[in-house]
Parts: C-alpha cells; structure tokens; sequence
C-alpha cells in the first residue's frame, strides 16, 4: 500500500470502532457500549404543513469519540417530516453553520426554486439567512431530505419524509416504522475524499491474498488462476474493489443509532408492520433481510408496486423501499443491512418487548467482480483498455469548479459542444429478456481519453440481475424485474428521441464523469419542455451507480421498451445498459448525477436545462 497512510491506520487489522460496532452481539461489548454512548432518544416528527428548521453543527457521539456533526433542530439524522397529499407545506430554513448551506427535497416533485441545489436552483442558504420553501405536495410514499453542498450530507444533514395519500394507504399496517440507513465518519469527509484522490483504493481492506491465491488454484487449476490475476493486473483494478469508502471509515447506522447500540421497534404478533427503507447513506449500499421474516415489498421510491414478496433486497444509496412483515412468534427478529462491499453492517431489532435481540448473522462472503462485470469476454476481447494512460500523458487536473457544488460560479459558455446523441431511430424491439446485447455499444472519442480507464464493450441489460453479491445466495433477491409500479407510466406517449449517456470513471485518479466528461468540462442537458425523451445509460465502470435526476420521474424501460417501475433513482450495475423515459414537464435548470456523494463531488454531475422548444442557445441533438 506503499508508503502514503493519512489516516494513520492502527498495526491491528481493525479499528476499535469497526471492532465495537461489529462485535455487537458479545454481552461483554454490548454492555461496555451502552455504558459508553447509550442509544438515543427516538427521533423527533414534526407534521403539519407550517416548519422552522434550524441547521446548525454540535457535539455528536456515535462511536466513543465525540464529533462535530451537521444538524437540524440540534440532531442526527434531521427530524422525521410528516406531509399529507394535497397540502401546501411552508419550511422556513435557517443556517447557521458559517458557510452556507441548502436542503434538497430528494424524489420531491416541485418547482425548480424550490429544490434546494445552490447554483441551479437558488444561490443557497447562506451563513445567518435563512430561505423559505413553499410547494404543494403532489404526491404521497416515502422519501427524504439532505443537503446539497459539498460534504454537509456525509456529516450529517439528512432525514427522513413520509407523506401520507388522502385516500388512506393501500395496504393496512398495524404499525409502521421509517428505518433509515446511513454511514458516519469520524473522520473529516475533505480529508477522506483528498485520500481517495490520492489512492482510491485505500479503504479497500479486502484485497486477495496469497492465501485467496492458492485457494483458487486448489478449485479452478493454476492456468486458470493464473490467467486471472494477470487480466487484472494489465487492467490495474482489483475484483474486490466494490465500493469506495468501507466499513474501515465508516460505522453504519440504523436510525441514527449504531449496530452495538440494536435501535429497536416494537411489534405484537400477528401485526402487520410497514417498515419505511430509506439509504440516506453517502456512499453505501446495502442488501437488507430479517432472518426468520418474508419481506412483501409495497413500494419503491415512494410508489406504489404491485406486491412482491422476497428475502432480502438491495438499497442502493437514495433509494427508497416499503416492506410490509407479519411476526407469527412472541421473539425478536434482527433487521440486518450488510454493506454490498460486506465490510460492515447496520443492525436493529423487531421484539415485542424493549431490551429483547436475536442472533446477527454472519457477514456474507466478500463479493468479486468477475470479466463479465467488466464488460469483458473471458479473452479480454470484451474490453478495451486504451483509455488507461500513465500519469505523464495526462493532463493536470483542474477541481476547484467542484468545490461545495456551487454551480453558480460555472460559466459554460466556452464548453465543448453537447455530447446528446439522438437515437430515435434505434428500436428495442429485438431484445429478449435477459439477453445481452449483440452489438456493442459505441463509444464516442471523448471516452477514449486519459480520463477514462475502462469501456464496457458487452452490456448486461438484463433487469433481473440483482447485482454482484447476492447472484445465487440461496435467497429470493428483489429485482428490477420483480417492481412494477400501479397505474402504469404517467405519459404513454412514445418517447420522441433518446440521449444515451456512459458512466466513465478513472479508479486510479479518482475521477467520475458522465461520457468522458466531468462536470466542469461538460454542457447542459437540453430538454425541451413537454416532450418524452428516452435516456438510455451504459455503466462503463467496474462500480455501481445510484443515478439520480432531480424535478421528474424516471420510468425504467424493459428490453422492448415497455414500461416497468417509476423511480427519482436509478441503480446501474457494472456494465448494465438501462432506459427509462422521462417527460420533462419541468420548467428550469436540474441537478443529474450519480448519489454516491464522493463521485458526484469528483465529476459525475450534469445539468439538465428543460426550456420552451426553440429557447435553447445551440440545441445540438
């Protein structure tokens, strides 16, 4: 790992925080943990249609250490905000941190003043203002809020939405609960995301071994381990590699309370019980089950599905999931949120009385991407590789446009023309379910470059693939194929042109971007206002992204074209070709990016500008 080592980490192979956090069921550790940093008080809700919210930093204690924390109304996470269809809702929002500050309303349908992204939407909140949001809800389910500048979010400002439909909700529940997943630093997110710019490996604590190595030869022969390692090594990546900050840095929370703490929700048998997923994570995903529970999945990202019942699902950062469980025994069942890259997890409980826990399951085996992940035939013929130059044929980086997301310092007049691609012409009727596709995808020549380390030349466009991790576990995964959201789309027109996009990144330098260009080199998206416009992404990375378009709703496309589940965010795995339509009836300028925060601050940011047709200066689709 050479010789650079900024956080200093301890000789022994783990932390004394991931140990407490995950040795949370010793007695002797649960005990001294309590002791340490009791579980909080159950997080305030506030409901109504008139809230002051007060951001602000104090002294926060997840792990033994105290921290300065990004709060609302004096806690971590933010107050549970509870709307009703059809209000108008007023939140004076004040700042008093001593730089400024905004709330994004995450998968909020709302006018473009009003969606909290300082540069596009407003200037931001600054230091002593505050600014007021004023929108009627359209909508009902389950979201979230969070801040839009810079690291405010991974220190913090998060919390969770629950909007109640004027009609009563569909299915009965006993009791609900929101379960809010996240992941805490003590460590100052500038400072993690300065490490990652210099060695984006370095949280990966589970690199293969010598030991790995004579294992996979014992199974697969030595030509074949062989072969492996060195497609690796010439690609300079490593399968292991899954996400980027791990449970070394990160402890994982269940509603603000750490795993040795077991935050728990009260249950009688044979309730129904609605348990609210949020990911309010900054750089996490997690595959979340309850032992000994079927979990009947109602919702996705706030809308209604048509009920699919599964053991486990995955939550990738953003994302939202209903479940619906029913208890049959008097026992307590352990809600277990392991990290996809298995380096940690967040844990509570269900019980029908307070102090009751059971049994946390072992960590899965740690995931490995395979070829086929990178877009690759088992001959490396499926990849190219001529975008990974050596540092001296790159050019100097330039990342000070990205500093706190402030895109109102962003001039884009002097910017290379748009890199929309109309793709009217191309049909998807020929695809089969599950099929990868025959051709490969093009790659225009701005992928091409230093900035770019890896081209998918075989995708996956399958939606029933859940992912790298949980393929064959002996559980039924939840799917993209499995959701099918009630009411069919919102618009049934055919969309009317297609812009493709391809997820780039550079691993080693740690640089993200969408088709080769990161956001400070990029044009706005053009929308024209009320057309239905398909945008089909193509995960060129070995990583998987969260993919988040701000003010419309995302419809996700089978293979032919047909409509399958609406969501504020789509996930896409390594090499997975997706579309979904979208209808921009949404006047304005719009965030688009990845939500792992760390990728989104290194380049994988977009504006969308949705205009009156003939507004635009230059439309170059």
């Amino acid at each position: 790992m050479a010789n650079f080592d900024p956080l200093r980490a301890p000789t022994w192979g783990m932390s004394r925080r991931r140990f407490l956090t995950t040795a949370g069921a010793g007695l002797f550790v649960l005990g001294s943990v309590r002791n340490a940093w009791p579980q909080r008080a159950q997080q305030s809700v506030l409901s109504g249609t008139e809230f002051d919210l007060q951001i602000g930093e104090t002294s926060v204690n997840f792990t033994g250490k105290s921290r300065i924390g990004t709060v609302v109304n004096g806690q971590v996470p933010a107050p549970l905000l509870r709307w009703r269809e059809g209000d108008t809702i007023t939140l004076r929002v004040s700042n008093r941190l001593p730089v400024r500050s905004s709330i994004h309303w995450h998968g909020m349908i709302v006018p473009a003043d009003m969606d909290g992204v300082p540069g596009l939407s407003f200037e931001g909140i600054p230091s002593g203002g505050m600014y007021v949001y004023r929108f009627k809800v359209n909508q009902y389910g389950t979201y979230w809020y969070h801040a839009h500048s810079r690291f405010q979010e991974q220190t913090g400002l998060y919390g969770p939405i629950v909007i109640e439909p004027r009609g009563g909700e569909r299915h009965h529940a006993d009791r609900e609960y929101v379960v809010l997943l996240s992941d805490w630093t003590d460590t100052d997110p500038e400072r993690i995301f300065a490490t990652l710019k210099k060695q984006s490996d370095y949280f990966n604590f589970g690199k293969r071994t010598a030991g790995d190595f004579f294992e996979d030869v014992r199974e697969k022969g030595w030509r074949e381990t062989v072969a492996d390692r060195r497609m690796w090594g010439q690609m300079r990546m490593n399968p292991t590699d899954i996400l980027d900050v791990s449970g070394y840095a990160y402890t994982y929370l269940m509603n603000g309370v750490a795993p040795a703490n077991n935050w728990t929700g009260l249950f009688s048998r044979g309730e129904k019980v609605r348990l609210r997923f949020i990911n309010g994570s900054a750089m996490s995903i997690f595959d979340v089950r309850i032992p000994g529970l079927k979990l009947t999945v109602v919702a996705a990202d706030g809308q209604d599905v048509e009920p699919v019942t599964v053991d486990e699902f995955r939550i990738a950062t953003a994302e939202t999931y209903d479940v619906i469980v029913e208890p049959k025994d008097d026992r307590a069942y352990t809600i277990f949120a392991q990290s996809m890259d298995r380096s940690g997890y967040a844990r509570g409980t269900l019980a029908p009385a307070a102090g009751m826990q059971a049994e946390i399951p072992p960590l899965d085996p740690r995931p490995l991407l395979t070829m086929a992940d990178m877009g690759m035939a088992h001959d490396m013929g499926g990849m190219s590789h001529d975008g990974m130059l050596g540092s001296s044929q790159s050019p100097s980086m330039d990342h000070g446009s990205m500093q706190g997301m402030d895109h109102s310092a962003m001039n884009h007049g002097d910017q290379p023309s748009n890199e929309q691609v109309d793709h009217a012409a191309m049909g998807h009727g020929g695809m089969q379910q599950g099929e990868v596709t025959a051709a490969a995808p093009r790659h225009a020549p701005r992928e091409l470059g230093p900035m770019v380390d890896a081209r998918a030349e075989q995708v996956n466009t399958r939606l029933d693939d859940p992912g790298v991790g949980l393929r064959d576990n002996g559980r039924r995964v939840l799917n993209y194929a499995d959701l099918h959201t009630l009411g069919g789309p919102i618009d049934r027109r055919d969309p009317g042109r297609e812009i493709e996009l391809h997820l780039t990144g550079h691993m080693e330098r740690f640089v993200w971007s969408f088709s080769g260009r990161k956001f400070s080199e990029a044009e706005p998206l053009q929308f024209n206002y009320g057309e239905r416009l398909r945008i089909t992404l193509v995960n060129d990375s070995m990583m998987t992204h969260p993919i988040h378009l701000h003010g419309m709703w995302s419809e996700v496309e089978t293979e032919k074209g047909e409509f399958q589940v609406r969501k504020h965010t789509i996930t896409v795995n390594p090499a997975q070709r997706i579309s979904y339509a979208v209808t921009a009836d949404a006047l304005g300028r719009w965030a688009y990016h990845c939500h792992l925060l760390y990728h989104m601050e290194a380049g994988m940011f977009r504006e969308v500008e949705v205009a009156e047709h003939g507004a635009h200066q230059g439309d170059h689709t």
